[in-house]
């Protein structure tokens, strides 16, 4: 026979008609209500917090979803956390999106919207199934069903929302909470048929999974254990006794699984967490202090949620007494007040353990960040805080006389107060510089505010302004590393590279580690032509990221600097192999392999880049001259083109392009391309030189001109300051074309008489054979 301390399993008596229409009713103002709220972010950029790490600059993630890619997100752990389902999420979203900004921010409104109605749903089910504590008998869903909706509404739309869902790098946080709803109602089901292995495996599986979207759902099986007490019933919130102690020993070993998921996600998550700069560590005694308060502060906020900002930065120095007092004091009085109305009301220490327990992972304790708290760490904790409220309140107003209108208009106002704030509060997001902005206004002394915002303004170039702000960041916290990097960038955008690598230098002697200053401070000495040391420091890079593809183009385009174009080579494979899709390493690669002689796998690598980067002049202009070199000019003539429409004032472009329909024979055409070369830059050497000698020596007399072609090997012999075989065979041929015949035989014996042409015998004798024309008083004509 079972013993009547086993834990209970009522039956629900069926929902009434009217019952499923309300609930119908507040699904669909739930799903209304947040997007809203938070619709408008579909219309919000990407935030330069986190949210390049995850999604814009992780060429893993933007790649969408690949087998190599899921492989990625189960081992990848150099960002602190180990979380691969939301990796896939992010993934998924590039595959549907790419970097869409919008759809990005719609999954996590949808993420979102299903939490706020499985909350709903999840909590009717489990207040239908709680006991109530006068005549131990079943309530019905529909007693539930309104105290439920204004619970999951708070947790929809209160402004301390907007973090986790504005934010596309706070995926974990919708993702997480879509398992943690689904973990409670699959417990619900289980608890309604505890011999069902199915339930228990559904229990166990949606369990791992938020586990594996982020790790604070360690605390879960504590939940667990609360709703347990209540509002389940299976321990009895009324009675201790030897029995009720068997009781909890059985629900504790039912829950032995998930404890072992969270002891094993704890594990992993110590295994990747982030090293924590020096410059950013705190004192055991000041990460109690603040959790201390943080607890208070996430109160406060949730009954008044104004200055909202992110992040919240950390006290240098050791907080008030009377404010460690007083928040001791308050987090004493509410677990006293808790613990001894358990009895009359045990939603209240149900609740109040949901809030501090879910907050224990988060509180700084073991020290996660560099700040004191944060918005999104209420997403789930909070919930607790209103199933406390709303359910006392519930019970307590039972003999009011206008209970229902007075309860039914102060939901609708509170409710109306926070879509107002959290809409509000949402708009900050639209763009990084109204968000640091915002920021600022709420917590001035905030270094990485003052940072963060001057990276909004470097797209923007204006680089003054983004100096001054990390002047100020710096002005708060001398040793913050990121913003001495981020000012050696901004120096370096103006070209200041000898300030900008003193910036460097300072970064890495705060943080010796600092992978992306390691990386700037050899991109700043490869351009201030440093390339030996430079590659000391793309070298550190890659010993600290392997896979970061950038570091490998780098590193191949200070070895060609150098004139180590095999090991170059070898770099730009290596990051084309990392991220298939990178443009500039493919054209790297190309311009090696083409100094090589390798002209077929440049001109292969050219085409890709190309592919990837359609509007990449440098690279059609090079694909162009790799072809014309293969012989295959029609196709070189149609690069050159593309390349003359995307810059139609590089002097270069219009000149190899004139030597291309040269080659073609095309010499009308190719005289205007020389033309057009030396009217955009009248130093293009080469251009008066080719123009010249067409001039002098094209097969069709409409096209010669010989006056006009001394005058341009006059002024080509200007500006070379010197003379060479060629410029004199060019000028000999003028002077021929213009019938000044002496000149041109003391022109072409010159030539003769350079070591230059000396040493070319097949130069040497072509104007030997010219000189013969020149001395017969004929001009040389190229055959037609």
């Amino acid at each position: 026979m079972k013993s009547d301390n086993s834990p209970r399993r009522p039956n629900l008596a069926p929902p009434r008609p009217d019952s499923q229409r309300a609930v119908w009713s507040v699904s669909f103002f739930l799903v209304v209500a947040v997007f809203v709220v938070f619709g408008q972010t579909v219309r919000h950029e990407f935030i330069n917090y986190d949210d390049d790490l995850y999604v814009t600059d992780n060429p893993q993630v933007a790649q969408g979803l690949t087998f190599r890619g899921i492989g990625w997100a189960f081992t990848y752990s150099q960002i602190g956390h180990w979380h691969p389902l939301t990796w896939l999420s992010h993934m998924l979203d590039c595959q549907l999106y790419r970097l869409n900004p919008g759809g990005h921010h719609l999954t996590n409104v949808l993420l979102h919207a299903t939490n706020a109605v499985l909350l709903f749903l999840v909590l009717r089910q489990m207040m239908g199934l709680r006991i109530s504590k006068n005549v131990r008998a079943m309530a019905t869903p529909a007693s539930a069903l309104w105290p439920s909706a204004f619970i999951a509404a708070v947790f929809a739309i209160h402004p301390l929302r907007v973090e986790s869902v504005a934010w596309v790098a706070e995926r974990k946080d919708v993702l997480s909470g879509l398992f943690f709803m689904l973990t409670l109602g699959a417990y619900v089901r289980y608890v309604r048929q505890p011999s069902s292995l199915v339930n228990y495996s559904a229990l166990v599986l949606l369990f791992a999974m938020g586990l594996l979207s982020k790790n604070m759902l360690v605390t879960m099986p504590f939940v667990l254990l609360l709703l347990d007490y209540w509002p389940l019933g299976r321990l009895s919130p009324t009675v201790v006794s030897h029995s009720s102690f068997e009781t909890l020993g059985r629900l504790l070993i039912e829950k032995l699984p998930l404890f072992l998921l969270s002891a094993a996600s704890c594990i992993a998550t110590s295994l990747v967490s982030e090293k924590i700069p020096v410059a950013d560590r705190f004192t055991l005694f000041s990460r109690l202090q603040n959790g201390l308060v943080s607890y208070v502060t996430y109160l406060w906020q949730t009954v008044c949620p104004v200055a909202l900002a992110i992040p919240y930065p950390m006290s240098t120095g050791s907080l008030p007494s009377w404010k460690l007092a007083g928040a001791l004091f308050l987090l004493a009085a509410i677990s006293l007040g808790a613990w001894v109305l358990r009895k009359q009301h045990p939603c209240l220490i149900v609740g109040w353990l949901w809030y501090v327990g879910m907050l224990v992972p988060v509180t700084g304790i073991v020290q996660i960040s560099y700040y004191a708290h944060a918005d999104r760490y209420t997403y789930l904790p909070q919930i607790g805080l209103t199933l406390a409220v709303v359910w006392a309140l519930q019970e307590s107003s039972v003999s009011w006389r206008y209970r229902r209108e007075v309860l039914a208009t102060a939901a609708a106002g509170v409710i109306a107060a926070l879509m107002v704030c959290a809409a509000i509060q949402t708009s900050y997001w639209r763009n990084n510089e109204l968000l640091w902005k915002h920021t600022l206004a709420c917590t001035p002394e905030n270094a990485r505010a003052n940072n963060n915002l001057g990276n909004a303004l470097i797209p923007q170039s204006r680089f003054n302004e983004a100096i001054e702000q990390y002047q100020q960041a710096l002005h708060i916290n001398p040793d913050y590393a990121e913003a001495h990097n981020n000012l050696g960038n901004a120096l370096a955008l103006q070209g200041r590279y000898a300030e900008a690598i003193g910036q460097y230098q300072l970064a890495l002697h705060i943080n010796p580690e600092y992978l992306e200053a390691h990386y700037n401070l050899g991109d700043a000495l490869m351009r201030s032509g440093r390339s030996e040391e430079a590659i000391d420091h793309f070298k550190k890079v890659l010993e600290l990221r392997p896979g970061f593809a950038k570091a490998h183009n780098k590193s191949g385009a200070a070895l060609v600097q150098i004139g180590r174009p095999d090991e170059a080579i070898i770099h730009f494979q290596k990051a084309i192999e990392i991220d298939a899709g990178y443009a500039d390493a493919h054209y790297n690669l190309a311009r090696a392999l083409g100094e090589k002689g390798r002209l077929d796998e440049a001109v292969v690598q050219f085409q890709a880049t190309i592919r990837m980067d359609p509007n990449n002049a440098d690279a059609h202009g090079n694909l162009a001259k790799a072809l014309a070199t293969q012989g295959k000019l029609a196709e070189a003539v149609g690069e050159y083109q593309r390349t003359i429409e995307l810059i139609p004032n590089s002097a270069l472009a219009h000149f190899r392009f004139g030597q291309a329909l040269q080659a073609q024979r095309d010499f009308k055409a190719a005289i205007t391309q020389f033309q057009k070369a030396i009217q955009l830059d009248p130093r293009q050497l080469p251009a008066y030189l080719d123009l010249a000698w067409l001039l002098a020596t094209g097969p069709a007399a409409s096209l010669r001109d010989g006056s006009e072609a001394v005058k341009l090997a006059l002024q080509a012999e200007r500006l070379a300051g010197s003379v060479s075989p060629q410029l004199l065979d060019t000028l000999a041929a003028a002077y021929a074309e213009a019938g000044r015949y002496a000149d041109a035989i003391e022109t072409a014996k010159r030539a003769l008489n350079l070591n230059a042409t000396q040493n070319n015998q097949p130069l040497a004798e072509a104007i030997q054979a010219r000189l013969k024309l020149y001395e017969a008083h004929a001009p040389y004509h190229a055959s037609p």
